[in-house]
């Protein structure tokens, strides 16, 4: 468990349906982006891809936050699955084979770094409130200054919110297909392992899917 001090430097203050709350009251939608092998296109394709992109980037009028996470992939798991299959064969030269193959897998994992990339497009909303005199400098200051806790937002409220997030995503969506990259929001479930991995690195996923 975290302790105090860890806890308060951590901007998340909850994660309700498929949004992140932050402590400032603002919200993070989260989109997991499919990849591409860009190397392997022809140059006409690498330009469209290029052309399509540098579109994507001009059709949105709000921020965007794109994230690569790296993360090294656990065999472990794997090779309990493949020494499982191997125990219950009965023809030895199978065995033998399979055996080979565990040694591989093995050795290629200790020579190489074997890394699984993840990608990720955040998507923020800002409820920047101007009522009790403040003027406007004082909302966009408000909209960076960390609090100790969020406002409860109302249920109507975050449902608006909620919405707005929603139409965003389905903008950036359209805007991806033509770079041959497909998109899909996270869920609660998919967010609290993305962040458990994310401040316990080298760690399981705390929940399993």
């Amino acid at each position: 468990m975290a302790s105090p001090t860890t806890h308060n430097l951590i901007e998340i203050a909850d994660i309700k349906d498929s949004v992140v709350l932050l402590r400032n009251g603002s919200l993070r939608l989260v989109l997991e982006v499919s990849a591409i092998n860009f190397e392997l296109r022809s140059e006409d394709e690498q330009s469209a891809i290029i052309q399509s992109f540098q579109n994507f980037l001009n059709s949105i009028d709000f921020p965007i936050q794109i994230v690569i996470g790296s993360q090294r992939y656990d065999i472990d798991d794997y090779l309990k699955t493949v020494a499982a299959a191997t125990d219950a064969l009965t023809n030895d030269l199978l065995k033998i084979q399979a055996a080979e193959y565990m040694k591989f897998v093995q050795d290629l994992s200790s020579l190489a770094n074997i890394m699984s990339k993840h990608f990720y497009i955040v998507i923020p909303f800002y409820i920047v409130e101007t009522g009790g005199g403040k003027g406007i400098l004082d909302s966009i200051k408000g909209i960076f200054k960390s609090s100790a806790s969020i406002a409860a937002i109302p249920e109507e409220q975050f449902a608006a919110y909620q919405n707005q997030l929603v139409q965003r995503a389905e903008l950036v969506f359209d805007s991806l297909v033509g770079s041959g990259l497909r998109a899909r929001i996270l869920e609660k479930g998919e967010l609290e392992n993305l962040f458990y991995l994310l401040y316990n690195p080298g760690s399981k996923p705390k929940i399993q899917s």
